[in-house]
């Protein structure tokens, strides 16, 4: 797979998941308290914390779960399917989603460094279903060659657009909020979760046809 190729799959998947100018909204409720050049500096370690959540576990999470014996096939599968099933709670309930997120946020913003990363990057930008969905993303990576090497370029660099999203959004969240109303953002919202249905389907696939293939090579 190409870099380019890997670019095209991950970026929309983590955007529809990470949801930057959504994500916006929370941060700048959680954060109203606090001066304009504090929320600045947490932006920019909220983006730099997400980056680090999405690397490890694109890079890392689908290699785990190879370790315990789980096929590449497998895992495709089941990974789709949580970002499916993912997908579709966002499209029917966004509502529901931006409440419970707006719960998890509610903390106590005394100590700004002490929220940088629980719960402004977890579970705020980068929570279990983004964890999941790059999972499933890893688990698309070529078995070896040049093709794992694009692969990991074009992720990386998908994952490091995203923290770049993440932290323009979240730096400018008063510009966002003023901008964007709420019927804007359940609009957002639901395409981005349409969008991520479709790429955990394709995912699923993806793996049924690894697991038929293997199947078959059982019987040759």
């Amino acid at each position: 797979m190409s870099a380019v190729a890997a670019f095209l799959l991950a970026f929309p998947a983590l955007f529809s998941i990470v949801n930057p100018p959504g994500g916006a909204f929370l941060f700048h409720e959680v954060t109203a308290g606090l001066s304009r050049e504090v929320r600045t500096r947490l932006a920019r370690t909220v983006g730099s914390y997400s980056l680090l959540v999405m690397l490890v576990a694109l890079w890392g999470g689908a290699y785990v779960l190879n370790f315990f014996g789980i096929s590449l096939g497998a895992l495709r599968i089941a990974g789709g399917a949580v970002v499916a099933l993912r997908a579709w709670e966002l499209l029917m309930t966004p509502e529901r989603q931006e409440q419970r997120k707006s719960e998890q946020a509610g903390e106590a913003v005394d100590d700004a460094s002490g929220i940088a990363f629980f719960p402004l990057t977890m579970p705020l930008t980068t929570g279990p279903g983004t964890i999941a969905v790059c999972i499933a993303l890893g688990a698309e990576r070529p078995a070896s060659g040049q093709g794992l090497v694009g692969f990991f370029l074009g992720v990386t660099a998908a994952a490091m657009a995203i923290a770049g999203l993440v932290w323009l959004c979240y730096r400018y969240a008063d510009f966002v909020a003023e901008r964007l109303g709420a019927s804007a953002r359940r609009t957002i919202s639901r395409m981005s979760a349409f969008l991520l249905l479709c790429i955990g389907v394709q995912v699923m696939l993806n793996g049924v046809e690894d697991e038929i293939h293997r199947v078959a090579g059982l019987f040759n």
